[in-house]
C-alpha cells in the first residue's frame, strides 16, 4: 500500500465584519502549533539483525541508500587514525572487481557510492538501482584491503594533519574537545602525527572485523522504488552478512572543571584567536529540557540575530560570526559558545562572550526574541517535511534514541510551549558560567597580556597553558631578553653566512621561485621573481591566472578578481623591502625588538619596516617567517609567512617550503625549482 508521507494542517483564523475593532497595541497572540501527521516508513528485519526503512516517493526517478552502524562510541587509543584510514580505503575496489573497474561502472551508471567509518551511502537513477546497490554492498562486505592502497592513503592523512597542525581552528577543535570529555574519551580523541604512523593495516581489518557488523545497522532506502522490491535487495546483498556486534564498551566519566578558567594554546603563526567556550552537559532528546534548550541556544548563538552574534560582529566588530551549540547526545555532550576574533581584541572578545551568557542566565528573554526563535524553528521544520529522507530520517532517530512514537508529531506543540521562563531555567541549569573552560588558539606574544587580566565576577581568571596534543605545558617565556650585542647587522650578517656567504649571495642579481601547493583537492601555483629591487608575482589555479602583481623599482599594480589596482604609497613602501632577492645585505633603518618562538625554536624578531617583522632562528641563523600588517576597508590583519626545508642551490641555500596564512586558511608551497641569474626579464615588471 503507498505511504502517504504526511499532511500539515494549519488551523488558521477567519476575520468577519469590516466593523470588528483590533487593539494593534498589543501583540496578538501566537497561534497554534500545526498538527503534523507524519506517514510511517514501511520496515522490517533482516536474520542477521539488519534493519531496513523504506521511504516511497515517485515523483522523481531517483533513489537514495543509507547504512548507519549505530555503535557505541569506541576508543582507538594510540591508534587514532584507524577509523579515517579505513573509510578513505574502503570503496577502492573489491575482493571481486578491481579498483579500476569499480570505479569506472559506477561512474558508467552515473551513480554515487561512498563509505564512512560507520556508514555507507549510495544513489543513482532507480533503473540502474538494483547494481547500484549490489555495488554498495560488495564495497561494504568485500573490502580490498592491500598494502599499496594503504600506504598511500596514510601518506594523505600525514600531509592532511601537517597542514592542520598550523590551522588555529583545527587546534582549538581538538583541543576543546580533549579537555571537555577527557583524551580517554572517544569524543576527545584526536589523531596525531605519532599516532597516525603507528597505524598498520592489520589494524584497519581488525577494525572492520570488530565494528562494521549488521547487529546494529540500519538500511534506510528513499526514492522511486517498491518496499518488495527493496526486501529481495536486501536480503540478497546483504543476507550474508554476519559480523557479530562488538562488546559494550564502559565510557569513562565526563566531568566538568571545578571553577571558570582560561585554556590557552599558543600558536605562534596565528592571525587571528579561535575562542570555544564550553562545558558539557548531561541532555538527551528525550528528556523534558530538550525543547526549552533549543530554544534558548537558538536565542543565545543560534541565529544572526542571536545575543552573541549581535554583540560580537555588529555592535563591537570584533568577528565575522559568533555562535552557540547544545548538544543532545544519549552518551556525553556539550555546550559550545565560538568565534574567531583578531588578535588585538581577543580578551574583550572574551568577556562579551561572558557577558551574553550571562545575560540569557539573568534576564528573562523578551516576547519578540522568543516569537523570532520559535517561527525558525517551524519555518525549518514545515521545509523538512517536504523532503522525504525527513520521514526516514525522523524514524531512525525515534529507533536510535529511544523516543516516543510521536516525538516529531508533537515537534512545534513542545517548541510552542516553551516560556520565558523555561528558557531562563535551562540556562542556569546547562551554561554553567561558574565551571567554564574558556579555551582559546592564538598568538601568545600578541594575546597573553590581556587574558591574563580578565577580571570575572571579582577575581581574575586563572590561565593554564597547553600543546598541541593537549598536555599541560609551562607558560610560554614571551618576555625574552635581547642580550644588548645583538645588533640588526649581526642578525642579518649570520643569516647571510648560513645561506652561503657574502661573496656567493653577492654575485645573485635575480631569481626565480616555482612552487605549488595542494587546496581542497585543487592545485595553486606560485610563480615569484625578484631582480634587483623589482618584483612579479602570480597566483595561478588549474593554470588560470587569480592574482597577480608587478614592481618596478618605483611603482606597481595587483590585479585580483580582474581588477587592476595601483599600489598606494604604503604597498610602494612594503614592495621595496620585498623586492630583493636578499634585503639582509643591507640593514638600513632595521632593527631588534625581541625574540619570540617559531615552530617551538626562539627566533629574533627584526623590524623590517613599520608593516613588516622578520623572525630568524637564533641558533641556525636562517629566516624561518616573516610578518606584514595589512589594512583594508578598517580592518587590520597580520599575514604570516613561514619558512622551512633549506635547499642548496648554486652554492646558496634557499627556503623549499613557503607557507602563508590568510585569515583561518594556510596554503603551504613546495618549491619545484629555482632560477638563479635567468629566466627574467624586464617584459616581467612592466606596470603600464
Amino acid at each position: 500500500m503507498k505511504i502517504k508521507y504526511f499532511s500539515i494542517l494549519i488551523l488558521g483564523l477567519l476575520c468577519f465584519g469590516a466593523h470588528a475593532q483590533i487593539d494593534r497595541s498589543q501583540q496578538p497572540e501566537p497561534g497554534p502549533a500545526p498538527t503534523i501527521n507524519l506517514g510511517k516508513p514501511d520496515s522490517f528485519e533482516l536474520s542477521n539483525g539488519l534493519k531496513v526503512m523504506v521511504v516511497e516517493n515517485h515523483k522523481l526517478p531517483r533513489v537514495r541508500a543509507s547504512l548507519i552502524i549505530d555503535n557505541t562510541p569506541h576508543n582507538e587509543g594510540t591508534k587514532q587514525g584507524v577509523k579515517a584510514l579505513y573509510s578513505a580505503m574502503m570503496g577502492n575496489g573489491t575482493t571481486t572487481m578491481s579498483k579500476d573497474d569499480y570505479n569506472k561502472r559506477i561512474d558508467f551508471l552515473g551513480a554515487n557510492v561512498g563509505f564512512g567509518s560507520e556508514s555507507a551511502y549510495a544513489s543513482s537513477l532507480s533503473k540502474f538501482f538494483p547494481e547500484v546497490m549490489q555495488l554498495m554492498a560488495d564495497g561494504l562486505l568485500n573490502p580490498r584491503f592491500e598494502e599499496q592502497e594503504f600506504k598511500d592513503q596514510k601518506d594523505k592523512e600525514l600531509q592532511n594533519l601537517k597542514f592542520g597542525e598550523k590551522d588555529a581552528g583545527y587546534i582549538a577543535s581538538n583541543i576543546s574537545s580533549a579537555l571537555a570529555y577527557g583524551k580517554k574519551h572517544p569524543y576527545g580523541e584526536f589523531e596525531t602525527e605519532e599516532s597516525v604512523k603507528s597505524v598498520s593495516l592489520a589494524d584497519v581489518k581488525n577494525y572492520y572485523k570488530t565494528y562494521i557488523t549488521p547487529k546494529k545497522a540500519y538500511l534506510v532506502v528513499i526514492g522511486d522504488v517498491k518496499p518488495d522490491e527493496v526486501k529481495k535487495l536486501a536480503k540478497k546483498y546483504f543476507g550474508d552478512w554476519k559480523n557479530e556486534a562488538p562488546k559494550n564498551i564502559e565510557l569513562p566519566e565526563v566531568k566538568n572543571v571545578a571553577n571558570t578558567e582560561i585554556d590557552f594554546i599558543d600558536v605562534p603563526n596565528a592571525v587571528q584567536s579561535e575562542i570555544r567556550v564550553q562545558n558539557t552537559v548531561d541532555l538527551d532528546i528525550s528528556d523534558d529540557d530538550y525543547f526549552p534548550v533549543l530554544v534558548a541556544n537558538q536565542i543565545l548563538g543560534g541565529s544572526f540575530g542571536s545575543y552573541l552574534n549581535m554583540n560580537l560582529r555588529e555592535e563591537h566588530g570584533y568577528t565575522y560570526g559568533a555562535r552557540s551549540s547544545t548538544g543532545a547526545d544519549k552518551y556525553a555532550s556539550r555546550f559550545v559558545a565560538s568565534t574567531s576574533v583578531r588578535n588585538e581584541v581577543t580578551d574583550s572578545a572574551v568577556v562579551e562572550i561572558l557577558k551574553e551568557i550571562n545575560r540569557i542566565k539573568t534576564e528573562k528573554v523578551d516576547e519578540e526574541n522568543l516569537q523570532n526563535a520559535k517561527a525558525k524553528f517551524a519555518g525549518d521544520f514545515v521545509l523538512k517535511l517536504e523532503n522525504p529522507a525527513t520521514i526516514a530520517s525522523y524514524a531512525l532517530s525515534i529507533e536510535t534514541n529511544d523516543l516516543e512514537a510521536d516525538f516529531y508529531e508533537n515537534y512545534l506543540k513542545r517548541i510552542n510551549a516553551v516560556s520565558p521562563d523555561d528558557i531562563q531555567r535551562v540556562a542556569n541549569k546547562y551554561f554553567k558560567t561558574d565551571q567554564l573552560q574558556i579555551v582559546i588558539a592564538g598568538k601568545g606574544s600578541e594575546v597573553l597580556k590581556g587574558l591574563q587580566n580578565i577580571e570575572y565576577k571579582g577575581k581574575i581568571l586563572p590561565v593554564k597553558y597547553y600543546d598541541k596534543q593537549a598536555n599541560p605545558v609551562a607558560k610560554p617565556d614571551f618576555d625574552k631578553k635581547v642580550d644588548a650585542s645583538v645588533t640588526a647587522e649581526k642578525v642579518f650578517g649570520k643569516y647571510i653566512e648560513a645561506i652561503g656567504g657574502r661573496d656567493v649571495v653577492n654575485d645573485i642579481k635575480s631569481v626565480v621561485i616555482l612552487a605549488d601547493a595542494q587546496i581542497q583537492g585543487m592545485q595553486l601555483s606560485l610563480e615569484l621573481k625578484r631582480s634587483e629591487g623589482k618584483l612579479s608575482q602570480s597566483l595561478s589555479v588549474g593554470g588560470n591566472v587569480m592574482s597577480k602583481q608587478v614592481f618596478n623599482g618605483e611603482n606597481g599594480f595587483v590585479i585580483a578578481q580582474g581588477q587592476k589596482i595601483p599600489y598606494n604609497e604604503t604597498q610602494v613602501e612594503a614592495a621595496k623591502a620585498d623586492a630583493n632577492p636578499f634585503p639582509e645585505l643591507k640593514v638600513g633603518d632595521t632593527k631588534v625588538t625581541g625574540i619570540e618562538p617559531v615552530n617551538g625554536k626562539d627566533a629574533y624578531v627584526v623590524e623590517i619596516s613599520e608593516n613588516t617583522k622578520n623572525f630568524y632562528d637564533t641558533e641556525s641563523g636562517l629566516k624561518v617567517q616573516s610578518v606584514k600588517t595589512v589594512s583594508q576597508n578598517g580592518q587590520t590583519m597580520t599575514i604570516p609567512t613561514g619558512y622551512g626545508d633549506y635547499k642548496e642551490v648554486k652554492g646558496v641555500k634557499f627556503p623549499f617550503m613557503i607557507s602563508q596564512s590568510a585569515g583561518p586558511q594556510t596554503f603551504e608551497f613546495k618549491v619545484s625549482e629555482i632560477l638563479i641569474n635567468e629566466g627574467v626579464s624586464e617584459e616581467d615588471f612592466k606596470v603600464e
